[in-house]
């Protein structure tokens, strides 16, 4: 299962989740938790004019705080490893992924 996202995409095998991201004029990026170390999800749809994101939860890791402004439209920090921007066109697979891994949290 994947979602394509805003400079990265996540991935999800039904033990792990893969976190790529690649920020501007850096090397790719790659973040694996596993599932069951994961305490809690959040998913923030994206509408027409701002990207949502999809943020995991580990004990002991702060959780990342929305960056609000014109540009960010409520999103976590891009350095964030936890969590991705998602466009709108990615609402419903990242919605699936979200239900997958709470799933296979329980």
């Amino acid at each position: 299962m994947d979602v394509k996202g805003v400079l990265g995409s996540v991935s999800f095998d039904g033990e792990w989740i893969t976190i790529r991201k690649k920020a501007a004029g850096q090397a790719p990026r790659e973040f694996r938790l596993r599932a069951a170390d994961v305490t809690g999800t959040r998913l923030k749809p994206a509408s027409w004019l701002f990207h949502g994101y999809l943020q995991f939860v580990l004990p002991g890791s702060p959780l990342a705080r929305e960056a609000h402004g014109a540009l960010t439209g409520g999103r976590p920090p891009h350095p964030d490893p936890h969590s991705l921007s998602i466009p709108r066109r990615s609402n419903e697979a990242a919605a699936k992924l979200i239900a997958a891994v709470e799933a296979a949290r329980g």
